[in-house]
């Protein structure tokens, strides 16, 4: 054995002990699952590939020759021979185009730690944990949480005070304007999910509409148009919903803010997405307890 193998297994030596150390400091176990084994194995490879390739090509450049036809191309008058590709070269690629192969699609996915899978199961844990702690808040404690939730989730498009951002989107400290009912009253609508179904545009118009706008926008107080009764097969004649079956005209109420949260809806600025993996059913309720007494 030469001078130059015994640099290059020393070499190799050091680079796996060095390896080795480094993660036995991060307290690490190398065989707790297949990744961090697969790791390990990964860097002794390439530490002992690395001083492998070296001796050869070393040794090679000592004792071999230029040979083989020179191509036509040069560049200041150095040109380059037309050998093959080293075939150590082309298994090397083949075998780790094949690894990357397995890694991206068998090994890594199916059986491998993920910092998102962690994270995932991080989140449930401490939702789960949030949801028991917060099972039975008090309102002041509910519409403090839900102040905290609109703040971070809800005020970009609706505002600090929840005033709309001047009709950009909906405005919670009143219910609904003239406006807005009637552009439903005249369009239908269908994005909240109640089982009720779909309200088809056209229940109204003309003079009809325009009460019956007036009416629900100014809280459904006073006479009641005769015209509101198309209203009230769904909605109640009092306006409340039928009982989660369709949405309440009068107030922010539990189901009202359920469906919205879970479907979204589309607004002047946008379209309101789903929260419904966003938020948690505590969470959901202090926003709602919070939202209703901006109303008031």
């Amino acid at each position: 054995m030469n001078a130059l193998m015994v640099k290059a297994l020393a070499f190799a030596a050091v680079l796996i002990i060095a390896t080795i150390a480094v993660v036995t400091s991060l307290d690490i176990d190398i065989f707790a699952d297949s990744v961090n084994a697969i790791t390990m194995g990964g860097a002794i490879a390439v530490a002992t590939i690395t001083a492998s390739v070296a001796v050869k090509y070393v040794n090679q450049m000592k004792t071999d020759t230029a040979s083989g036809k020179l191509a036509e191309e040069n560049w200041d008058g150095i040109g380059e021979y037309e050998n093959e590709l080293p075939s150590g070269w082309a298994y090397s690629f083949l075998a780790v185009f094949l690894w990357s192969m397995w890694y991206g699609l068998i090994g890594y996915p199916v059986n491998a730690y993920s910092q998102i899978g962690e994270y995932n199961e991080d989140v449930i844990a401490y939702n789960k944990k949030f949801e028991e702690i917060h099972k039975n808040a008090d309102e002041a404690t509910l519409k403090e949480m839900g102040e905290s939730i609109f703040l971070v989730q809800c005020q970009q498009c609706h505002g600090v005070t929840g005033d709309g951002l001047s009709g950009k989107a909906q405005d919670f400290t009143a219910r609904m304007s003239k406006e807005q009912v009637l552009d439903v009253i005249n369009n239908g609508q269908n994005q909240l999910g109640y089982p009720m179904g779909a309200m088809p545009g056209g229940m109204a118009q003309g003079a009809d509409a325009e009460a019956i706008a007036a009416y629900v926008a100014g809280g459904m107080k006073g006479e009641q148009p005769a015209a509101f009764a198309a209203c009230g097969s769904c909605h109640g004649m009092d306006g409340k919903g039928n009982n989660g079956m369709s949405p309440n005209l009068v107030s922010y109420d539990a189901a009202l803010m359920n469906h919205t949260l879970q479907n979204g809806k589309k607004g002047m600025i946008g379209k309101m997405p789903s929260f419904k993996t966003l938020i948690t059913p505590v969470q959901e309720k202090a926003l709602t307890v919070y939202i209703q007494s901006l109303s008031k």
